[in-house]
Protein backbone atom coordinates (compact mmCIF):
# COMPACT_ATOMS: atom_id res chain seq x y z
CA UNK A 1 0.00 0.00 0.00
CA UNK A 2 2.82 2.41 0.84
CA UNK A 3 4.55 1.58 -2.43
CA UNK A 4 1.46 2.61 -4.45
CA UNK A 5 1.13 5.83 -2.48
CA UNK A 6 4.81 6.69 -3.08
CA UNK A 7 4.58 5.93 -6.79
CA UNK A 8 1.40 8.03 -7.02
CA UNK A 9 3.22 10.97 -5.43
CA UNK A 10 6.14 10.46 -7.79
CA UNK A 11 3.86 10.47 -10.84
CA UNK A 12 2.14 13.61 -9.53
CA UNK A 13 5.52 15.32 -9.09
CA UNK A 14 6.61 14.28 -12.58
CA UNK A 15 3.40 15.73 -14.03
CA UNK A 16 3.94 18.92 -12.05
CA UNK A 17 7.51 19.28 -13.29
CA UNK A 18 6.46 18.57 -16.87
CA UNK A 19 3.52 20.98 -16.79
CA UNK A 20 5.55 23.60 -14.95
CA UNK A 21 8.41 23.37 -17.38
CA UNK A 22 6.28 23.47 -20.51
CA UNK A 23 3.84 26.13 -19.29
CA UNK A 24 6.31 28.50 -17.67
CA UNK A 25 9.47 28.02 -19.70
CA UNK A 26 7.98 27.80 -23.18
CA UNK A 27 5.87 30.96 -23.13
CA UNK A 28 7.72 33.27 -20.73
CA UNK A 29 9.82 36.27 -21.62
CA UNK A 30 10.76 36.73 -17.97
CA UNK A 31 10.55 34.82 -14.72
CA UNK A 32 10.75 36.79 -11.46
CA UNK A 33 11.81 34.88 -8.37
CA UNK A 34 10.14 36.05 -5.16
CA UNK A 35 10.21 34.94 -1.58
CA UNK A 36 7.04 35.10 0.40
CA UNK A 37 7.22 34.72 4.11
CA UNK A 38 4.17 35.26 6.23
CA UNK A 39 1.63 36.03 3.51
CA UNK A 40 -1.78 34.97 4.74
CA UNK A 41 -4.53 33.63 2.47
CA UNK A 42 -6.10 37.05 1.83
CA UNK A 43 -2.75 38.62 0.95
CA UNK A 44 -1.88 35.72 -1.35
CA UNK A 45 -5.26 36.07 -3.07
CA UNK A 46 -4.69 39.83 -3.48
CA UNK A 47 -1.27 39.10 -4.97
CA UNK A 48 -2.68 36.57 -7.44
CA UNK A 49 -5.50 38.96 -8.44
CA UNK A 50 -3.10 41.86 -9.03
CA UNK A 51 -0.81 39.64 -11.10
CA UNK A 52 -3.70 38.17 -13.11
CA UNK A 53 -4.87 41.70 -14.05
CA UNK A 54 -1.50 42.18 -15.77
CA UNK A 55 -1.58 38.74 -17.47
CA UNK A 56 1.14 37.49 -15.15
CA UNK A 57 1.23 33.88 -13.98
CA UNK A 58 2.24 32.92 -10.46
CA UNK A 59 3.44 29.51 -9.29
CA UNK A 60 4.56 28.21 -5.94
CA UNK A 61 6.48 24.94 -5.95
CA UNK A 62 9.31 23.22 -4.17
CA UNK A 63 12.71 24.54 -5.18
CA UNK A 64 13.93 21.05 -6.05
CA UNK A 65 11.05 20.58 -8.52
CA UNK A 66 11.63 24.02 -10.04
CA UNK A 67 15.33 23.21 -10.53
CA UNK A 68 14.41 19.95 -12.26
CA UNK A 69 11.90 21.75 -14.51
CA UNK A 70 14.43 24.44 -15.50
CA UNK A 71 17.38 22.11 -16.05
CA UNK A 72 18.65 22.46 -19.61
CA UNK A 73 16.36 25.42 -20.43
CA UNK A 74 17.06 29.09 -21.01
CA UNK A 75 16.07 29.75 -17.36
CA UNK A 76 18.55 27.30 -15.82
CA UNK A 77 20.53 30.22 -14.33
CA UNK A 78 17.68 30.78 -11.86
CA UNK A 79 18.91 27.76 -9.89
CA UNK A 80 21.18 30.02 -7.83
CA UNK A 81 18.22 32.14 -6.67
CA UNK A 82 16.06 29.26 -5.49
CA UNK A 83 16.27 29.03 -1.71
CA UNK A 84 13.69 29.53 0.99
CA UNK A 85 9.94 29.87 0.36
CA UNK A 86 10.04 30.60 -3.36
CA UNK A 87 7.32 31.65 -5.78
CA UNK A 88 7.69 32.57 -9.45
CA UNK A 89 5.93 35.32 -11.39
CA UNK A 90 6.14 34.96 -15.16
CA UNK A 91 4.78 36.54 -18.34
CA UNK A 92 5.35 36.83 -22.06
CA UNK A 93 5.85 40.59 -21.72
CA UNK A 94 9.32 41.02 -20.20
CA UNK A 95 8.21 44.04 -18.17
CA UNK A 96 4.77 42.96 -16.92
CA UNK A 97 5.86 40.29 -14.42
CA UNK A 98 8.62 42.47 -12.98
CA UNK A 99 6.33 45.50 -12.70
CA UNK A 100 3.45 43.59 -11.09
CA UNK A 101 5.67 41.75 -8.60
CA UNK A 102 7.67 44.85 -7.64
CA UNK A 103 4.49 46.93 -7.24
CA UNK A 104 3.00 44.34 -4.89
CA UNK A 105 6.29 44.01 -2.97
CA UNK A 106 6.30 47.79 -2.39
CA UNK A 107 2.84 47.56 -0.81
CA UNK A 108 3.46 44.37 1.17
CA UNK A 109 6.85 43.80 2.79
CA UNK A 110 6.16 40.07 3.21
CA UNK A 111 6.96 39.57 -0.48
CA UNK A 112 10.53 40.24 -1.53
CA UNK A 113 12.08 40.20 -4.99
CA UNK A 114 15.09 37.89 -5.19
CA UNK A 115 15.92 38.38 -8.85
CA UNK A 116 14.76 37.45 -12.33
CA UNK A 117 15.83 35.89 -15.59
CA UNK A 118 15.13 37.12 -19.08
CA UNK A 119 16.11 34.12 -21.11
CA UNK A 120 19.61 33.17 -20.06
CA UNK A 121 20.38 36.61 -18.57
CA UNK A 122 20.16 36.67 -14.79
CA UNK A 123 19.01 39.91 -13.10
CA UNK A 124 19.60 40.92 -9.49
CA UNK A 125 16.79 42.25 -7.30
CA UNK A 126 17.93 45.84 -7.99
CA UNK A 127 18.02 45.23 -11.74
CA UNK A 128 14.56 43.66 -11.58
CA UNK A 129 13.27 46.75 -9.77
CA UNK A 130 14.83 48.97 -12.43
CA UNK A 131 13.24 46.85 -15.14
CA UNK A 132 9.87 47.32 -13.44
CA UNK A 133 10.19 51.08 -13.80
CA UNK A 134 10.17 50.80 -17.61
CA UNK A 135 6.85 51.08 -19.46
CA UNK A 136 5.18 47.78 -20.28
CA UNK A 137 4.61 46.53 -23.82
CA UNK A 138 0.99 47.76 -23.80
CA UNK A 139 2.06 51.19 -22.52
CA UNK A 140 4.69 51.41 -25.28
CA UNK A 141 2.11 50.45 -27.89
CA UNK A 142 -0.19 53.21 -26.63
CA UNK A 143 2.62 55.76 -26.81
CA UNK A 144 3.50 54.70 -30.37
CA UNK A 145 -0.13 55.02 -31.48
CA UNK A 146 -0.25 58.46 -29.84
CA UNK A 147 2.93 59.52 -31.63
CA UNK A 148 1.61 58.28 -34.96
CA UNK A 149 -1.68 60.13 -34.51
CA UNK A 150 -0.07 63.36 -33.28
CA UNK A 151 1.54 64.43 -36.61
CA UNK A 152 -1.74 64.05 -38.49
CA UNK A 153 -3.53 66.13 -35.86
CA UNK A 154 -0.81 68.77 -35.95
CA UNK A 155 -0.88 68.95 -39.76
CA UNK A 156 -4.66 69.36 -39.79
CA UNK A 157 -4.45 72.05 -37.11
CA UNK A 158 -1.67 73.84 -38.98
CA UNK A 159 -3.61 73.77 -42.25
CA UNK A 160 -6.67 75.21 -40.52
CA UNK A 161 -4.55 77.90 -38.87
CA UNK A 162 -2.88 78.83 -42.18
CA UNK A 163 -6.24 79.01 -43.94
CA UNK A 164 -7.58 81.23 -41.15
CA UNK A 165 -4.55 83.50 -41.37
CA UNK A 166 -4.92 83.73 -45.16
CA UNK A 167 -8.59 84.64 -44.80
CA UNK A 168 -7.75 87.40 -42.28
CA UNK A 169 -5.00 88.79 -44.54
CA UNK A 170 -7.35 88.84 -47.55
CA UNK A 171 -10.08 90.47 -45.47
CA UNK A 172 -7.72 93.17 -44.22
CA UNK A 173 -6.41 93.75 -47.75
CA UNK A 174 -9.96 94.06 -49.02
CA UNK A 175 -10.76 96.64 -46.37
CA UNK A 176 -7.64 98.67 -47.32
CA UNK A 177 -8.58 98.67 -50.98
CA UNK A 178 -12.17 99.78 -50.35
Amino acid sequence: MTFTNTSTRRVAKEKLVSAFGSEVVKDSGIIVVTQQSGLNADETRALRVSLRKESVGFKVAKNKLIKIAFKGTKFAALENLLHGPTALAFSKDPIAAAKAAVDFAKKNKKLTIVGAAMGDQLLSAAETTQLASLPSLNELRGKIVGLLQAPATKIAGMLQARAGQLARVLSARGKQGA
